[in-house]
Order: structure tokens, then C-alpha cells, then sequence
């Protein structure tokens, strides 16, 4: 019934069983200091045990200064974090998936961090919305410091660092690069969080610079034959319904400037992947990036729920399909697809009162 999901794949060097990978989602189920444990190892080696190909973590944060963006969320700096996803990387590949660590900097969006009390950003500019209540966050995000130029060059380096520390010492696949929902690249992305009027703001390709000085720093780190990729999107934690400024035009040149950069894969995150992008178009972002970037392994994550959305995506756009809240009710998702079995709804005490790792979710 779905051919395409259940084919298998490749990215770089890297082979997939089927193409039903599971999205990144904060659980923030660390402890205190960010050392990932034994419900953190089962909890990701259950989605392989279900049959996923791939496995997506959380945002790991990069440094011990500003990286760190909510309470209990898992690092990947120092030895003891390192070690307990190795434990981790080491289910889940026992299990036969892949695994993928995501590597975040929170900045302006940090909710809590153990290392700083401040948080900075591109510009000294307050985000929108409110910080998120099922992370232990309450009230309006702080008002950032503007990052000078050695913090920015700190940044890259801390990228690069934890991407080398994931793929040769805690066993990791591939990474990918935070670059989507708000957080700091996103920051240095959004045209009215960035208000700088050096080399790092501005234009379109200076406000994505940042992330693609990310990516070639990654890239040096860890060589070619590692995989790596890069999430990005429109909408935000803290602005749902933000649009890129510069539409259509804007986004097959940022996926093109993706390319070029030197990812294995471009990850998209949209509310609905199949809805068009921008009013008075009808072509969704995944196309766009199809377009933009058709060298590359475009990856689809928003409102997949099903196996028929699922296939549909990738008999479009897509290479590959990320699945989300309906993985967190379906460990088993690609079983029970392929099986044609009912998928279960999203229990509301998976994410509340705060979306920690529940023992008797899965």
C-alpha cells in the first residue's frame, strides 16, 4: 500500500531500511546537568524497536555558555554527556535504525541554563509570544544581549566541536543543524530579530550566513563521509505563523545557498507539508526545496500523521518523511502502517503538564 515509505534509502553513506524517520522532539528528560540516561536510551531505542529507519534526537546544546535552552534538556559537550549517548546510539543502531543527533543554540528563546543567566542573540530585541509552559518556562522571553563578533565565531566553533564529538566518540550516524523553529540561527534568519547592519544582517544571504558558516564548519570537522543536514522552516515556537519576507524567490535561494553549503540533507518543518508556502502561490516549501536544491535529500516533517500523507509526500517532493506527535502516540508507526493497523491518538499526558519522558507513554 505504500511502496516509497517502505524502500529503502540512503543519505551520503548511510543506508535506510524505509524512509519513515522520527522528527526531533524536546522531551527534557536529561538530568539537571544534561547527561541523557536509561529512559532516555529506551525511549529513542523503542522507535527503532518499531520500526522506524531513522531516529531524529532533540537538540543537544553545543557549549557550556549560552547554548542551553530549556530545564533537564541533554547536552553534548561534556565526557559524561557524551557517554550516555553512546549508550543510547548504541540501542537504537542494536535495534537496526539510524541515528541522527540534532545540534541546537537556543539563544534569544533560552527558557533556562545552567551555565548563564543572560541570554544573547542577534540583536538586543525581544522575541514574540511567551515562553513554553510544558518546558518549565513562564512569562515573556528576556531581552537578549546583541552577540559581538567573537561570539559569533565562538558559536561556529561550538557547532563544529560537538558535531565531532557526536559522530566519533558518542556514535552518532549523521548531525544535523538546528536551524528552524526561532532558535539562534533561526534568530540571525528572521529579518525583524535581526536588525544588525554588519556582514552577519541585512540581506537575505547575510542573515543566513551564520548557518552556513554552521554547515562548512561542521562539514571540515567531520569530513565527507559523514552525514549531514540541516533543519529549517517558516513557523516558530514563539511566531507559529511567521512567513519568509522574501517568498518564493527568497526560498529557492536559500535552498540553493543550503546546497551549495554542502548538506547531505535538507529537513523542512511546516505546520501542514503539504499546503503552499506563501499566499498567491500553490507550491508547498517542500517544493520549493525540490526546486531550490534538487541535488539533495529533502526530508518533509508537518501533519504526516498517516501512511497516505506520508506517501504522498514523497511520491511529490520529498526523499524522506519525519514523523512527529504521531510517532510520540505510536512508538510502532511504520508497523503499524505497513500492517494496516489503527495508529492511537496522542495522549494529552504525553505532553502535560510538562512533556518529559513518561515511563508508561510507550
Amino acid at each position: 500500500m505504500h511502496p516509497l515509505l517502505f524502500k529503502a534509502g540512503q543519505i551520503a553513506r548511510i543506508a535506510f531500511k524505509n524512509r519513515a524517520l522520527v522528527a526531533p522532539m524536546t522531551r527534557i528528560s536529561a538530568s539537571e546537568t544534561g547527561v541523557p540516561g536509561e529512559i532516555v536510551q529506551r525511549y529513542y531505542a523503542s522507535f527503532a524497536q518499531g520500526g522506524f529507519g531513522g531516529v531524529i534526537t532533540e537538540g543537544l546544546y553545543i557549549d557550556s555558555a549560552w547554548s542551553q535552552t530549556y530545564a533537564y534538556q541533554p547536552g553534548i559537550v561534556s565526557d559524561e554527556q557524551v557517554a550516555g549517548w553512546r549508550k543510547v546510539t548504541d540501542a537504537v543502531k542494536a535495534a537496526g535504525s539510524v541515528v541522527i543527533a540534532q545540534l541546537i543554540h537556543g539563544g534569544a528563546l533560552s527558557q533556562a541554563n545552567i551555565h548563564r543567566t543572560t541570554t544573547i542573540g542577534p540583536s538586543a530585541i525581544k522575541p514574540r509570544g511567551q515562553q513554553l509552559a510544558f518546558y518549565h518556562g513562564k512569562g515573556d522571553y528576556a531581552v537578549p544581549e546583541a552577540m559581538t563578533a567573537q561570539q559569533i565565531e565562538e558559536v561556529i566553533a561550538s557547532f563544529a566541536n560537538s558535531a565531532e564529538r557526536a559522530i566519533t566518540r558518542a556514535g552518532f550516524d549523521g548531525v544535523e543543524i538546528h536551524a528552524a523553529n526561532g532558535y539562534l540561527l533561526d534568530q540571525f534568519f528572521t529579518d525583524y530579530q535581526n536588525q544588525r547592519e554588519d556582514a552577519w544582517g541585512g540581506s537575505i544571504e547575510n542573515r543566513l550566513r551564520l548557518t552556513l558558516e554552521v554547515i562548512r564548519a561542521v562539514r571540515n570537522k567531520i569530513g565527507r563521509e559523514a552525514m549531514l543536514g540541516v533543519r529549517i522552516s517558516q513557523g516558530k515556537v514563539n511566531d507559529f505563523q511567521h512567513k519568509w519576507q522574501e517568498g518564493e524567490a527568497g526560498a529557492l535561494k536559500v535552498f540553493a545557498l543550503l546546497q551549495e553549503a554542502g548538506v547531505d540533507y535538507i529537513h523542512i518543518t511546516e505546520y501542514k507539508a503539504w499546503l503552499p508556502a506563501f499566499e498567491n502561490n500553490d507550491r508547498s516549501l517542500v517544493e520549493l526545496a525540490r526546486v531550490g536544491a534538487p541535488d539533495t535529500v529533502i526530508i518533509a516533517n508537518g501533519g504526516l500523521d498517516d501512511g497516505e500523507r506520508a506517501e504522498e509526500q514523497l511520491l511529490a517532493n520529498a526523499d524522506f518523511v519525519a514523523i512527529g506527535k504521531a510517532a510520540l502516540a505510536n512508538h510502532d508507526w511504520p508497523q503499524r502502517v505497513q500492517q494496516g493497523q489503527a495508529l492511537r491518538p496522542l495522549a494529552e499526558t504525553v505532553l502535560a503538564p510538562v512533556a518529559n519522558i513518561k515511563e508508561d507513554e510507550y
